[in-house]
């Protein structure tokens, strides 16, 4: 008889408990947040993948827009569920440290966009949520279309006998606007030169320098984030 009774006992104890677990988070709620948040996420790396004008592309930064539209969905949902337990979230995250480096500003951006979109689903706002991305996306996609930054800069950097140096800064002159010396370096078996110039076009200034008597190499370097277009 008294284990009958503990057996009752148990079974309600687990009904009441998970019944208090699911009074406003359902299964059903968490599934649909996460499937609109991999919907989402995915939209989201994708225009980043598209739109994006780098050196290097990181489709490990890719994986992590989608990861944290993941993660910010269900954590939104418990925190408007239960405010104890929002307070202790608040807490915890607000002792988290990022290591990790942005280099691009932009990044930056898609970070916030991710966090928003998993803030927007976590809140059961689905429509609202794919307006948002889709609107969002258009927009980028349209911006992407235009250039906003000044002419792309290079290092240009030349290894050529001294005699040939005059030479080199009136070709400079004549086809480069903006440039600038940044290192000069002479040695026993010639001369090297590294300048900053600002090109606006898709002119081939390594051949011009190589086409210079005395010039025995030339290089040209992207030394900005985007490499242009």
């Amino acid at each position: 008889m008294n284990t009958g009774n503990l057996t009752v006992n148990t079974n309600n104890t687990l009904s009441a408990f998970f019944a208090e677990q699911f009074a406003n988070l359902t299964p059903w709620s968490v599934g649909m947040g996460l499937l609109f948040g991999l919907l989402v996420g995915l939209i989201i790396a994708f225009v980043y993948k598209r739109c994006y004008r780098g050196v290097l592309y990181s489709p490990n930064f890719a994986v992590t827009l989608i990861m944290m539209t993941l993660i910010t969905t269900p954590v939104v949902m418990c925190i408007g569920s239960n405010i104890a337990l929002s307070m202790g979230m608040v807490g915890a995250l607000s002792i988290v440290r990022f290591r990790t480096a942005v280099k691009d500003p932009l990044d930056t951006c898609y970070m916030f966009w991710a966090l928003t979109m998993g803030i927007l689903l976590g809140a059961e706002q689905y429509i609202i949520a794919l307006v948002v991305v889709m609107a969002i996306s258009v927009i980028l996609f349209a911006l992407n279309l235009f250039h906003f930054s000044s002419p792309n800069s290079y290092l240009l950097v030349l290894h050529y006998d001294e005699d040939a140096e005059y030479d080199i800064n009136q070709q400079l002159r004549r086809s480069v606007k903006n440039r600038r010396l940044r290192s000069k370096t002479v040695t026993r078996s010639g001369a090297e030169m590294t300048y900053e110039v600002r090109l606006d076009n898709k002119q081939d200034l390594v051949a011009l320098m190589l086409g210079i008597e005395g010039v025995h190499d030339a290089t040209l370097v992207a030394c900005q984030t985007e490499a242009g277009a």
